[in-house]
């Protein structure tokens, strides 16, 4: 059976925006959050126009290889500017978690009105087999709370942003990790955690 996982670039204090994030504003103060993406000389062989560094570009590479759909959250589904239409990935689906009606979804991208798990599911069916990846800090924490995730990628940025969106929100209990990799590289570590379940 296909896994569940997210991979989120984040603070050492655990943001995952900066201040003041939004449509037409992206991450807030924070957009190097993201800089590692393209401060390398190894060019992604998923995303083009992304030049890693080779250790940064194995890790995402093997990551971004593995997703079938994307499950997002309406605020990053917003921030990002609807993915133009289409998928933070270049080949996989998207499906939109939100609460309310969001009339500008496209072909491309799947609504789910009705809660993470058929969200998720929905994301199975259109990953034809491959794996679903989580994005967005709201996402994420529903999918925990509900025992849905398989994995938690942190690329790990080091500066403390003391302020932003957080990447996990309150859960009801303890959800412990188990490391399974640790990749350091410029501008970023690359920690891969398994959830024990």
């Amino acid at each position: 059976m296909s896994k569940v996982f997210s991979a989120h670039a984040v603070s050492v204090d655990g943001y995952i925006t900066g201040r003041e994030p939004g449509p037409g504003r992206g991450l807030g103060d924070a957009g190097f959050l993201f800089d590692w993406y393209f401060d390398g000389d190894t060019s992604s062989q998923v995303f083009d126009g992304f030049r890693l560094s080779e250790p940064s570009a194995r890790v995402f590479d093997a990551l971004a290889a593995r997703v079938g759909a994307v499950v997002a959250g309406r605020n990053t589904y917003e921030d990002s500017g609807r993915f133009g239409g289409g998928s933070p990935h270049p080949a996989a689906r998207l499906v939109v978690l939100s609460h309310r009606p969001a009339p500008e979804i496209t072909e491309r991208q799947t609504l789910v009105t009705t809660g993470i798990e058929d969200a998720i599911a929905a994301a199975r069916e259109a990953a034809g087999g491959k794996d679903v990846g989580l994005m967005g800090g709201g996402v994420v924490s529903e999918a925990l709370k509900a025992g849905l995730v398989d994995e938690v990628v942190l690329h790990q940025v080091p500066v403390l942003l003391g302020g932003g969106r957080p990447f996990f929100r309150s859960l009801p209990e303890q959800v412990r990790l188990r490391l399974v990799d640790s990749v350091a590289a410029p501008g970023v570590t690359h920690l891969h955690y398994a959830i024990e379940k």
